[in-house]
């Protein structure tokens, strides 16, 4: 039987069937209890079961519930997780004099901390910041069955469909209580207790890539039913290894979700990193050779992404202490980040149109087009005979030809009239992606082991003002003070970094 319906008495409460997942631990439906009652697991006695009280690591099967059973829960109810001092109101329905009195509303909302939950909060409010994922959850069908257990990462995508939208309507921070019970019924990892019984911090990438993972499997696009999340996150890389002895050479096509910026000595800035994550240097079997040999190389990037994500590898996990230690190193980054350097020659060739495109665009509505200048030029000196305005015309004719041979050089050095058509027509590449990425998420960590200090998120919004994000609190941030997050101390550093894809302007009418 996967799930047993029982009564639960609690003081002067009762409630009437309440679903127990048997697939999962006791320590699942703890969980249910504290969401009713507001007593954290630990303090919970749970009585009426074969043995006396039941324990984290009992097995149903072997308590014998039946359908109705009667359970008593003793345990006083604390602020963690401290209960809303009055129900949750939305912007819609509170008077006009009370809607969005502090002026932060417009940016979402925070997120209360459920104990040791600041990895999780900073997550969710990271991927919050993508509209595309927004829209992609607002158009998920179906509701959450608690208890079933027939599918997690159904359960956490509506989990995750439900926060967004309170995030978006409320004027107060969100419990995000379905959401985290999801995450650990799911990821059993994320329900881990100290000794004490208290749940522990975990490592906000961890929790990250999970979230992508189910939402990956659930969320598609297009009759093709393409993953939303490899669309929004989605890299492609082509990678090259050439063994140290004879000519061998292995090429592999891979996809991820992140880049990797790792952190040696001679980092000093993301570009570095990246570049060094990219390497790849490993012993492997030659089938020249019939013996394993040292391969050497490196990936490129065949494909890019519309958000592009930066891990900074700054935890290792030290043996003798059987901990994640962290590298404080100071690694600079920038609020665009350029990714041409990193990309297979085949899509730098493709990218060089769109680049020039940009820019051209960028140049007309600076008023700087070259051959809009020489035309008002031109004309501004055809005022007196008809002579003079045709020597003016063959002038302009004369200093616009040697800008036609420059593009035509260019053209042959990129093996495409791209770069061309991009001059002469840069609002044909409108929307193009020009492999340059703007900064919109930086998830940081205070502290010195990933599994313990404090997750933090600033977040760039749509009139590019930078919010941070620490649990329920909302705290205006400067650009400069974002650009201090590069580590190099106990403040907050940089760990998980989320940047939007610069595309070609379109040109205005």
């Amino acid at each position: 039987m996967p799930s047993v319906k029982v009564e639960v008495k609690w003081g002067r409460e009762v409630f009437k069937d309440v679903e127990i997942d048997t697939e999962q631990p006791p320590a699942v439906f703890k969980m249910q209890l504290f969401s009713l009652t507001g007593v954290p697991p630990e303090r919970q006695k749970i009585m009426g079961v074969k043995g006396g009280l039941l324990k984290d690591d009992a097995e149903w099967a072997k308590l014998g519930l039946k359908p109705g059973q009667k359970l008593t829960m003793m345990g006083t109810a604390d602020k963690v997780p401290e209960a809303p001092a009055q129900q949750q109101t939305f912007m819609e329905d509170l008077p006009e004099e009370e809607q969005d009195t502090s002026g932060m509303s417009k940016y979402g909302a925070g997120l209360q901390n459920l104990g040791n939950t600041c990895y999780m909060n900073s997550t969710v409010q990271c991927l919050y910041a993508v509209p595309e994922l927004r829209q992609s959850l607002v158009n998920y069908a179906g509701t959450h069955a608690p208890g079933l257990g027939s599918d997690g990462n159904h359960s956490l995508t509506v989990a995750t469909r439900n926060l967004f939208q309170s995030l978006t309507r409320s004027a107060q921070p969100v419990p995000p209580m379905e959401f985290i019970l999801s995450l650990r019924k799911q990821y059993p990892q994320f329900a881990q207790t100290s000794r004490e019984g208290f749940y522990m911090q975990q490592d906000a990438e961890e929790c990250w890539g999970a979230i992508l993972v189910s939402l990956r499997d659930k969320l598609k696009e297009g009759p093709s039913g393409d993953p939303t999340i490899r669309k929004l996150f989605g890299l492609k890389l082509h990678k090259s290894l050439k063994a140290d002895e004879g000519d061998e050479i292995i090429e592999e096509d891979t996809e991820q979700e992140k880049l990797v910026c790792n952190i040696s000595m001679e980092v000093n800035h993301l570009s570095e990193g990246v570049k060094l994550g990219l390497r790849d240097d490993r012993e492997k079997r030659s089938e020249a050779l019939g013996r394993n040999v040292m391969f050497h190389g490196d990936s490129r990037i065949s494909a890019l992404p519309p958000y592009l994500t930066i891990q900074m590898m700054r935890f290792y996990y030290k043996a003798d202490v059987q901990q994640k230690a962290k590298i404080l190193r100071k690694v600079t980054f920038p609020l665009v980040f350029d990714a041409m350097e990193f990309c297979t020659p085949e899509l730098q060739a493709q990218l060089k149109g769109p680049r020039i495109a940009a820019k051209e665009v960028e140049d007309r509505k600076a008023g700087l087009n070259k051959k809009q200048k020489l035309s008002e030029e031109a004309t501004a000196g055809a005022v007196g005979a008809a002579g003079a305005a045709d020597g003016a015309a063959a002038a302009g004719e004369a200093a616009a030809a040697p800008a036609g041979d420059e593009v035509e050089m260019k053209d042959a050095e990129g093996g495409s009239s791209a770069v061309a058509q991009a001059q002469e027509d840069p609002g044909a590449f409108a929307g193009q992606l020009t492999g340059k990425y703007e900064l919109i998420g930086v998830l940081t960590h205070k502290g010195r082991s990933a599994d313990s200090g404090h997750y933090v998120s600033w977040v760039k919004q749509e009139d590019g003002s930078w919010i941070q994000f620490d649990d329920d609190k909302m705290i205006p941030r400067k650009e400069e003070e974002v650009l201090t997050l590069c580590g190099g101390g106990d403040w907050h550093m940089a760990y998980l970094m989320l940047y939007r894809a610069q595309r070609v302007p379109a040109l205005e009418a």
